[in-house]
């Protein structure tokens, strides 16, 4: 059965005889004592290793204590020093426990302090693997921190090339359904070719805000309407867009809301150009504020009007997707009554909120 090592102590000190008095002294309780008489001898056998503890006296020829304790805190890992020495001057005590001694106590001639050495060197110990646990901790504590930040670069690097994949994929989807519209030949596939680019440009609009961006969980509301209206007047129904015009503060939101709000308006601006103005092209105005803990947007025309936008064409999509994108945004959507052309109005909180208003859509 193998038995547990014994705790190495190096005395350096000049009294031979008081140094036997230590080892006899502390042999009894389980230390294995090693002497040495000079403090240069003392830092040599520090540095052959195996030492545990080290009771370190003041006075001796060459280097003193001070000194000696001075070049032991330099060497890595060095073990604790008790300070030992027969002044009574505690200013002697102060400096060794400055310089970076673990205690300090004054001894005899007789060795009556040995007791309180071994006190001494045992706390001094206890403190030693107490330290050495604490730093432990905090190396682990660094390299967990470490590791985390290495996984949270990683994945952002990963989310930004899917946002940028996907961003790139719905891009040639909506290119496509643009050269589809524009090759169309029948004024309602044109229309519903169109529409269907400007839902896939809304999504599209997202992902590459994410992969552009610093922040991967929120998207600024008012650049990302800038290039998805800029989408709009590269459309089919571009030469109809000449007067679209947004206003929009700097909004923060969550990328799937963002989503939704882009589909909204381009629902609410293709019906704009559909309907309001018959005869050509006229101003459509977007605009997005803040209201408190609201979030309000508006599309207006100064067109013919609600009661001249009926059309038997019109198969109501747009009405449904706008009233569930607005459900998502826990939104309410109201036309304003007191304006001459069309104003639609949609105000949502600028956080999820845990129950959804019904919603009104007026899209065709």
């Amino acid at each position: 059965m193998n038995q547990a090592m014994p705790t190495t102590l190096l005395y350096i000190d000049d009294d031979d005889a008081l140094a036997r008095l230590v080892e006899r002294g502390l042999t009894r309780h389980g230390f294995a004592v090693v002497h040495a008489t000079r403090g240069d001898a003392g830092l040599e056998r520090l540095q052959q290793g195996g030492i545990d503890v080290v009771a370190l006296d003041q006075y001796m020829p060459g280097l003193d204590g001070l000194e000696i304790l001075e070049r032991i805190m330099t060497i890595p890992d060095a073990p604790p020093v008790v300070f030992v020495t027969a002044s009574q001057d505690s200013s002697i005590a102060v400096t060794a426990l400055k310089a970076g001694a673990a205690d300090y106590l004054v001894k005899d001639a007789r060795g009556d302090f040995i007791p309180l050495l071994h006190v001494a060197v045992d706390g001094a110990l206890r403190q030693a693997q107490v330290r050495k646990a604490r730093d432990e901790a905090e190396a682990e504590v660094h390299a967990s921190r470490d590791r985390y930040a290495a996984l949270a670069a990683e994945r952002e690097v990963l989310l930004r090339e899917v946002n940028h994949r996907v961003g790139n994929s719905l891009q040639i989807i909506a290119s496509l359904l643009h050269l589809q519209a524009s090759s169309a030949a029948q004024d309602d596939v044109k229309a519903a070719l169109t529409n269907a680019m400007g839902r896939v440009a809304a999504v599209a609009q997202v992902h590459r805000r994410l992969y552009t961006s610093h922040d991967l969980k929120s998207v600024l509301l008012n650049q990302y309407l800038d290039a998805l209206l800029e989408d709009l007047r590269r459309s089919a129904e571009g030469n109809r867009m000449s007067r679209l015009t947004l206003k929009a503060e700097p909004v923060e939101i969550d990328p799937d809301r963002a989503v939704a709000i882009g589909i909204i308006v381009n629902e609410l601006v293709m019906n704009a150009v559909k309907y309001a103005y018959p005869d050509g092209a006229g101003p459509i105005h977007i605009e997005l504020a803040t209201q408190g803990d609201d979030v309000v947007l508006s599309i207006t025309d100064d067109g013919v009007g609600v009661n001249a936008k009926a059309d038997p064409r019109s198969t109501g999509m747009g009405q449904r997707i706008v009233s569930a994108m607005a459900a998502k945004l826990d939104a309410g959507v109201e036309r304003d009554a007191n304006h001459d052309g069309t104003r639609i109005v949609v105000r949502f909180p600028r956080v999820n909120a845990p129950a959804a208003k019904p919603a009104n859509a007026a899209a065709g």
